[in-house]
């Protein structure tokens, strides 16, 4: 693809600020807000696969280019370079934090090391590498037969988890409980796609099961300083699989001080020598303490930094937007306050008619309720299709039982009209 600069209208450019590139923009509906808020901080020059369009306001200018090509971004970026002083490179896409970290390196800009990245990327790898170090992990075995996993689960004890090993969102994530369960686990795992994802050739985990709540830490990290930020409290859903259903999070969560928590993510930033940029890592609580799940070498998604930034007044995504470009960033708590999202699914199968908002349900702290499946979205449940959500509730407040109140029963403040699907 050939890169062609576009410089934007000169009224949303701030010379003042300074230039971040951003490699890619994603879905506006679930990203806007990130790009929105980093462009109050930088002077942002986007390098997308796709015409601009809603990003416009937000950018200095454009370029597209094919954003998983190295060598392609940096050319698109030489000329950037050459007419304004760079200070950094942000994404906040899974598929693409490889490919940035590569041009992050060949412009010298700040950033973690190529390789540390891809050891995010890898779940295997990551296992691996923190195994060797002495932290403790449950027992992880990459597979790519059936009967490899069948095996490995016997070794292991169930139930198990088979998982993919390269994507993320827990987007191909399967309990097995027993050997009868595992076949059509690996099957899930092996299957389950995402755009711009690695695969490999034993593509599929085999886990040792951890019992306990799950949360994720999004955290920012300069000078090799590891600095949590936003707790999320998850919410999972459709067992066996562990799609995500929402996240609670507290600007005075406790785990935010934890000394074991905040020993681990110290030792597995510094095994996996990722030193500058913002992580999304998911642990559970087990009855042993915190064990990794996976660690993600970019902002979580689901909204939590925003729920973040809600509740504690603190912008994750400015902080990440911060380190990437070699400056301190801010991450103390400004206010005190509880967020939560619930995302809505369908009992069954099926394809959206129409989703109506009621806002006349709307308790007190409810901040917006928004339905995203148009007429004629198919809404298939795991395993023929992950994520396939028609709406979402975000509830913030001072009163966390009051959060909890209005969000309990999210799905009376969308409601959704449905035909079953024909196929």
């Amino acid at each position: 693809m050939a890169a062609r600069p576009q410089p934007a209208p000169a009224e949303t450019a701030d010379e003042a600020l300074p230039v971040l590139l951003l490699v890619g923009s994603g879905d506006r509906r679930y990203r806007e807000y990130i790009v929105a808020a980093v462009s109050r901080r930088f002077r942002l020059w986007l390098l997308d696969a796709h015409e601009p369009t809603w990003q416009l306001p937000y950018v200095a200018g454009t370029t597209l280019v094919d954003t998983h090509d190295p060598d392609a971004l940096a050319a698109a970026a030489a000329p950037v370079l050459a007419e304004y002083p760079v200070a950094g490179v942000f994404t906040y896409d899974e598929s693409l934090v490889h490919a940035t970290a590569r041009l992050t390196r060949a412009l010298g800009l700040p950033g973690s090391p190529p390789d540390a990245v891809l050891a995010c990327r890898d779940k295997a790898v990551t296992r691996a590498l923190l195994t060797a170090a002495g932290i403790p992990q449950p027992a992880s075995t990459p597979v790519s037969t059936t009967e490899q996993a069948r095996q490995a689960a016997d070794a292991i004890g169930y139930p198990v988890v088979v998982k993919a090993r390269g994507l993320g969102g827990s987007i191909g994530v399967v309990r097995a409980d027993d050997a009868g369960a595992v076949e059509a686990a690996f099957t899930a795992a092996g299957t389950a796609q995402w755009p711009g994802v690695p695969r490999y050739e034993a593509d599929v985990l085999v886990e040792e099961y951890l019992r306990g709540p799950e949360i994720s830490v999004d955290s920012v990290v300069a000078e090799g300083v590891v600095t949590p930020m936003v707790v999320a409290r998850k919410q999972v859903g459709l067992d066996p699989y562990f799609e995500e259903t929402g996240h609670t999070v507290d600007a005075c969560d406790p785990l935010l001080k934890d000394p074991d928590l905040i020993d681990q993510l110290d030792l597995i930033h510094q095994t996996l020598d990722f030193h500058t940029g913002s992580t999304h890592a998911e642990f559970k609580l087990t009855p042993e303490g915190p064990r990794l799940v996976e660690i993600n070498a970019r902002l979580g998604g689901d909204f939590i930094p925003y729920l973040g930034a809600l509740a504690t007044g603190t912008d994750p995504a400015v902080a990440a937007a911060c380190a990437a470009a070699g400056l301190v960033p801010e991450t103390g708590p400004r206010t005190q306050k509880t967020a939560a999202i619930r995302f809505l699914y369908p009992q069954a199968d099926c394809e959206a008619v129409e989703a109506v908002v009621r806002t006349d349900r709307f308790g007190p702290t409810v901040h917006k309720a928004v339905a995203t499946a148009n007429p004629g979205t198919r809404l298939a449940l795991p395993p023929r299709a992950y994520m396939s959500r028609y709406g979402y509730v975000i509830a913030v407040g001072e009163d966390p039982d009051q959060v909890a109140a209005d969000i309990a029963d999210a799905h009376s403040l969308i409601e959704l009209r449905s035909r079953p699907l024909s196929d």
